[in-house]
């Protein structure tokens, strides 16, 4: 439920067209609604900005599909790391829904839209894509505007370098990395905007499923970079979208 949801039963009460049972009856779900498994959170946009987001790894698909069958959010529904199985079970309870498979994100009703300087969500490897795209993907649907460079780690720092101008105009830039996740450092060496480094679960034995990369990116020598967990790109996507803000 949004401000303007709000907003209106309070107006529709006080002005009489609504009584105050029916407007009691309306916010009844404050500050959560309870299926047992799952307890909605159907008012974190009206304190966070933002709907609550539906994690979707060890969820059952029905359960999730279930979750955005309940939930009486502004009309934004979003999942992350959803698969193509949780996305045919959500599609059979609600229709209008949109599946973007490389960043394993469901969203159901608009994006906002799209204001403000621009993030740039930078991959060191094609590997690294699904997530730099769930960070791409979620700060598009908070309202910002992005640009994606793709493939530029430090194996061929001559990628980096030639598009050294797009990353110093962003406002704030994203990077994925995953093998020894040096690409976050080097970029925020050249940049003077926020870097968010993710480190990712690519890479061989020793990488540790992105443990290397993450401890990396907390060790990093240049300052203005900050690490979200691994594979995390929800969350850097969030981050950035609420720097943009601003």
């Amino acid at each position: 439920m949004d401000r303007k949801k709000i907003k209106k039963i309070l107006q529709d009460v006080r002005s009489g067209k609504s009584s105050v049972a029916r407007g009691m009856e309306a916010l009844k779900n404050f500050p959560y609604e309870d299926l047992g498994f799952a307890k909605i959170d159907s008012h974190r946009d009206l304190r966070k900005g933002f709907p609550e987001v539906i994690f979707c790894r060890g969820k059952k698909p029905d359960q999730i599909a279930r979750i955005f069958r309940h939930h009486k959010s502004s009309g934004t529904i979003m999942a992350t790391k959803a698969g193509r199985e949780v996305f045919d079970a959500v599609r059979e309870t609600k229709k209008d829904v949109i599946y973007y498979e490389d960043a394993g994100i469901i969203l159901a009703g608009k994006k906002k839209k799209a204001a403000g300087k621009k993030i740039v969500v930078v991959s060191a490897g094609t590997s690294d894509i699904p997530v730099a795209e769930e960070a791409a993907v979620t700060a598009e649907i908070m309202g910002s505007r992005v640009e994606r460079i793709y493939d530029i780690g430090a194996a061929g720092i001559h990628r980096m370098l030639s598009n050294r101008r797009k990353l110093q105009k962003a406002n704030v830039v994203i990077v994925t990395a995953g093998m020894d996740g040096v690409l976050p450092s080097i970029i925020g060496g050249v940049v003077s905007r926020p870097v968010i480094a993710v480190p990712t679960s690519v890479g061989y034995g020793a990488n540790f499923k992105g443990l290397a990369a993450l401890l990396t990116a907390l060790n990093s020598c240049a300052p203005g970079v900050a690490a979200v967990n691994i594979d995390n790109g929800f969350g850097a996507g969030y981050m950035a979208a609420l720097i943009n803000r601003k």
